[in-house]
């Protein structure tokens, strides 16, 4: 699998992939990971990307100008492309299950500031995605978010593939059991003792019997 990054700041991607399970799947080619510097489509020498808002109101907005351009010089290469924005659908593993089987190549483009002109989203993207309720500063980390469930899907890229199976958040809305490991005893809490009887149909019981499920309260 593909994944574009249209950024400010390539070096948040790249730094992410470099360490641990997402830096060994690139190594292996399982992922693989582009970034473009917005900057570099300005149409001004100080490769400026962003104005005032029209009609007032604080902050800035990121161009539509400069990210039609980085869209374009992806080509054929662009794949889905997704708009991280508060505004968005909300993310979660049944969506993350449909853009995944949507395209082998996707395209995340990373909001600032205010956001981006809406042009962007009425014209250029093919889904606008939020990873919650809540605002940060970065469009970065949110396409992180995203990126890095997806590559869960990719076979190859967690190496055990049974772990896909047993996801903290599957898409019944069931959360994960819990789990324990060494030492049996510490400070009298103790691991319960159906884990440790080597009875597999009574520790699945028990699994599902404790799984949590999701509070929409």
């Amino acid at each position: 699998m593909k994944f574009n990054f249209i950024t400010l700041f390539p070096e948040k991607i790249t730094s992410y992939f470099e360490t641990g399970i997402p830096g060994k799947a690139v190594k292996q080619g399982v992922v693989e990971i582009n970034t473009i510097q917005l900057r570099d489509f300005a149409d001004n020498k100080h490769q400026k990307v962003d104005d005032t808002i029209y009609g007032g109101g604080p902050g800035m907005l990121l161009q539509v100008g400069p990210v039609y351009r980085a869209l374009e010089s992806l080509g054929e290469e662009k794949g889905k492309v997704i708009l991280l924005s508060p505004s968005g659908e909300l993310f979660n593993q049944t969506l993350a299950r449909e853009i995944y089987e949507s395209s082998e190549t996707l395209t995340f483009i990373s909001g600032y500031y205010e956001g981006v002109d809406h042009r962007v989203t009425e014209h250029l993207i093919d889904r606008e995605v939020a990873i919650g309720n809540y605002v940060i500063s970065s469009g970065d980390l949110a396409a992180l978010v995203v990126a890095d469930c997806l590559s869960r899907f990719v076979p190859g890229f967690l190496g055990k593939e049974e772990s896909l199976l047993e996801e903290s958040h599957n898409e019944t809305e069931e959360l994960e059991y819990p789990q324990y490991t060494k030492p049996y005893d510490f400070m009298g809490w103790t691991v319960p003792d159906v884990l440790l009887g080597g009875h597999h149909e009574e520790i699945r019981k028990w699994r599902q019997k404790n799984r949590k499920t999701r509070n929409h309260s």
